[in-house]
């Protein structure tokens, strides 16, 4: 059996499908030979999750508060340097916008101020790292995070708006995973290299204070959501199994 996560499949899953008895994908247009879409298979805290009703509570726990809007950054586990720099940037600027941003900025990769201590600012709160990404989809109004294939269904089926910086190496793959639900309006995309505090300013502010298009975004991204992975890839597993015992 094979499950390959990526739009874009990696070499070991392109040879292994040819002779894998079942092959699973979580995107659609692999070009994987007996290929069956059955999602990504996600932890059960994250696919069940009701966002409206478990706000407050996320908020609360990651220091947030229930009144602005939230834009929470990450650049995944090990961080983004380029992410973190473009969103140091404006910082200064969010106490008068309104919005509060919550930044995971990767571990070891703190953002510093011209002091070198923590950078600090109004509407401002920087961790490394975020253990249960739940609490982070709940308190979110709009995340902004690389177009891993995890963070693409996750978002997806819980239904968050989402900006994705695509990886600017690799086989082009985090692009491919993210352009169903950019297409379908459920996310934009920018390149790491256009990611700039000018860019931030004039796409994800705006986007922020515009509760309706965060609504039609939600809609949008739900709509492509797929929450049963897990239990679809199940099945598949024990079919698979009794056609090696028959």
């Amino acid at each position: 059996m094979i499950h390959e996560a990526n739009a874009q499949p990696g070499l070991a899953n392109r040879l292994g499908a040819r002779i894998a008895t079942t092959v699973a994908v979580a995107f659609k247009g692999t070009g994987l030979p007996k290929a069956q879409v059955v999602g990504m298979p996600m932890r059960r805290s994250i696919s069940t999750l009701h966002r409206a009703t478990s706000r407050a509570a996320a908020r609360a726990a990651l220091g947030l508060n229930t009144t602005q809007p939230a834009l929470i950054v990450t650049g995944g586990s090990s961080g983004a340097v380029s992410i973190n720099r473009a969103v140091a940037a404006v910082v200064p600027l969010l106490a008068a916008e309104g919005i509060q941003l919550l930044h995971i900025t990767g571990g070891g990769k703190g953002v510093t101020g011209a002091d070198g201590r923590p950078l600090q600012a109004e509407g401002y709160r920087q961790i490394e790292y975020v253990d249960d990404m739940e609490t982070v989809y709940a308190a979110a109004d709009l995340l902004l995070a690389r177009a891993g294939a995890a963070t693409v269904c996750e978002v997806s089926a819980v239904g968050l708006p989402a900006v994705f910086v695509p990886l600017p190496h690799g086989n082009g793959e985090q692009r491919r995973n993210a352009a169903d639900l950019i297409t379908a309006g459920g996310a934009l995309l920018v390149d790491d290299a256009a990611l700039t505090a000018d860019w931030l300013t004039g796409h994800v502010f705006p986007l922020l204070k515009n509760q309706a298009a965060l609504d039609a975004m939600a809609a949008a991204s739900a709509r492509l959501g797929v929450r049963d992975a897990d239990t679809q890839m199940a099945r598949l597993v024990v079919a698979a199994g009794r056609g090696a015992q028959s």
